[in-house]
């Protein structure tokens, strides 16, 4: 490639991530509408009895409903899921969204139910995770164990202080630090091998990072927040040692290797690939979206085998052990943070002894969220979200 041709490259990425174009900010903002309303609605029904199916199910379904009526006019434009709705139960930490037939235990009173999805409109994605604990038949709060309020509490109050150090010129590892230093008041771990991750049109992943913790196999570079840049802060803690292992599970959820190429020999592969690269060509999605699950089944082993797909393999932590995620989408304007997805607080009933500790971040903590009011967009007129920027902004400090 030439090198003009890589810098038109790199003027089209730039021009498709530039936040001072209201239209980018407004396809972020729905996306992670209808994120954090699908979210409201798996939570509602994380009743006993429930299946993480029949959840899955729910949010996927509603997200796709919701996003068919949105930019209707425009065929082309690509929308729908982001990330498939996962439903992880207590010990298990993340990624599990099963196919029919292949579902986990009927919820019960006192369950640990993890929620995670992604919405992208135009390719723009957010994503958001929340915990609660199912109620009793009547709706009543259950008897919660204290490991279960700690490590809820703990992650809850990550996520609420990335939220209000997530601005320009912050650095991702004072958030690795305020992680361990949230996890030690609480005597929770902070789970390994969690990220952070940078977001561009048709990226969730991107390789701007932050480790929820930091150790040997996992360091990342340093990373200092510039406008226009938007992250999925991901936030997951444990009662147990906080290093997750694959057990029995199938993995069902996957991602295209875009980078990879492979010429399949079997015929189920290659239907299997052409559906996903029709309807999945970016974003990780659940075999259970696929037209025919047995073909899917079949079909993602030769491409896995072959470095096509990228997968998210169901996690787990020791047997026993708690585990709570919390995760929300944010993204930099020049005097401003949008918060695009958000789930609900924490209900009084799920009470934890422990709290902050650090000062500083009991401090920081403590500070109101105020929304900032839109500006009047003057005619002629310059600035960030195209002259009507709002956001925001931690009062109290």
């Amino acid at each position: 490639m030439s090198d003009a041709s890589s810098s038109e490259d790199e003027q089209d990425e730039t021009k498709a991530n530039d936040l001072s174009d209201p239209e980018i900010v407004t396809k972020y903002r729905l996306a992670g509408d209808i994120a954090s309303k699908a979210l409201a609605k798996v939570l509602s029904l994380a009743t006993p009895g429930a299946t993480p199916l029949a959840l899955c199910e729910a949010g996927d379904t509603m997200i796709v409903e919701a996003c068919s009526l949105l930019y209707s006019k425009k065929k082309k434009m690509e929308k729908g899921v982001a990330f498939p709705t996962c439903v992880s139960v207590n010990n298990c930490v993340g990624h599990f969204s099963p196919l029919t037939g292949e579902d986990g235990p009927p919820l019960a009173p006192g369950d640990v139910v993890k929620v995670d999805l992604g919405v992208q409109i135009d390719a723009y994605a957010t994503q958001v995770a929340h915990t609660v604990i199912v109620p009793t038949a009547d709706g009543a709060p259950p008897p919660v164990d204290p490991k279960v309020a700690d490590v809820m509490h703990a992650a809850h109050d990550a996520s609420e202080l990335a939220h209000r150090m997530f601005k320009l010129g912050a650095k991702g590892s004072e958030i690795t630090s305020m992680v361990e230093k949230v996890a030690a008041s609480y005597g929770v771990s902070a789970m390994q091998g969690v990220l952070s991750h940078q977001n561009k049109k048709h990226v969730i992943d991107g390789n701007r990072c932050i480790a929820n913790k930091t150790t040997i196999e996992h360091k990342v570079d340093e990373v200092t927040f510039e406008a226009s840049d938007v992250f999925t802060l991901d936030f997951v803690m444990s009662s147990g040692e906080g290093k997750p292992i694959e057990q029995a599970a199938r993995t069902t959820v996957f991602k295209r290797a875009i980078d990879q190429t492979y010429h399949l020999k079997m015929k189920t592969s290659r239907a299997f690939f052409s559906e996903v690269n029709r309807r999945f060509s970016t974003f990780p999605f659940s075999l259970r979206a696929l037209s025919d699950e047995k073909v899917a089944k079949m079909g993602v082993v030769e491409c896995s085998n072959h470095e096509l797909m990228s997968s998210y393999p169901v996690l787990f932590e020791k047997a026993g052990e708690q585990v709570a995620h919390f995760k929300f989408s944010a993204m930099l304007l020049p005097s401003s943070t949008i918060r695009t997805t958000e789930g609900p607080p924490i209900p009084d009933w799920i009470k934890s002894e422990k709290s902050v500790e650090d000062e500083a971040l009991k401090a920081l903590l403590a500070t109101e969220i105020v929304k900032k009011k839109k500006k009047s967009k003057k005619k002629g007129g310059a600035g960030g979200g195209g002259g009507a920027e709002d956001g925001d902004e931690a009062k109290g400090e």
